[in-house]
């Protein structure tokens, strides 16, 4: 059996998904230590606050949980939007002008105070959907870099699949996928580290790694993928 080497986006590889995986661990720590309790991420706890305040007809946090889920709705729709349009392009990865915008607006967070917790959820919101829409495989297996639930359940059926069969390409993937909770989980723990030290400029520090996995993108990889006769 031989196997040829094919070259693949450095988008879907194994360094750029710890990259951002440790940044939505510290994107979804800052905003639920520091802007609030509201999740950047893990829009299912959004809602249930949200239906619970509806409830209990508390208006106004039932605003501020709704805010940040519409947001999250937004950024799938426009990340979809600039994949439609530039998915083709030769100059620069459509991926690549996802981490750009992501740079840009949690630059933007950064300048933002306590009064403005609401626009920094909606915004923190808006980039975690169009990184979680835009990076969905990590070394040709599906995988989400903002959250967990997803992973968790991919993780645990790789390592009933190993036990059944003991192939070890579904080791290898089990590994993979817990390897990422546990980078999710470092990033998140560097948020709650950070928060106190830095106050809102901490989302910055998710700016410098969106920057790391931004130059890495220019790299093409080699994978061994292609079976050849």
């Amino acid at each position: 059996m031989l196997w040829k080497k094919v070259e693949g986006q450095m988008s879907e590889a194994m360094s750029t998904g710890i990259i951002l995986t440790l940044s939505g661990g510290l994107q979804d720590a800052y905003t639920y230590f520091y802007r609030g309790k509201v999740y950047a991420n893990a829009q299912t706890g959004n809602i249930i606050i949200f239906a619970h305040s509806i409830m209990n007809r508390n208006w106004k946090t039932a605003f501020s949980y709704l805010v940040p889920i519409l947001a999250f709705v937004a950024g799938i729709y426009v990340s979809e939007i600039i994949r439609g349009k530039y998915r083709d392009s030769e100059r620069i990865h459509w991926r690549q002008i996802i981490v750009i915008a992501e740079m840009v607006l949690l630059l933007l967070v950064g300048f933002l105070p306590r009064t403005f917790d609401l626009a920094a959820n909606a915004i923190v919101s808006f980039v975690c959907a169009m990184q979680v829409e835009a990076f969905r495989k990590m070394k040709g297996s599906a995988f989400a870099s903002t959250m967990c639930i997803g992973n968790l359940r991919s993780a645990t059926e790789m390592l009933y699949r190993y036990h059944q069969t003991k192939d070890r390409e579904n080791l290898e993937k089990c590994l993979r996928y817990y390897g990422v909770i546990l980078f999710f989980a470092v990033g998140a723990a560097a948020g709650s580290f950070l928060v106190p030290l830095f106050a809102e400029k901490t989302i910055w520090f998710s700016c410098i790694l969106l920057a790391l996995a931004f130059g890495i993108m220019f790299v093409k990889e080699n994978q061994e993928t292609v079976e050849v006769d």
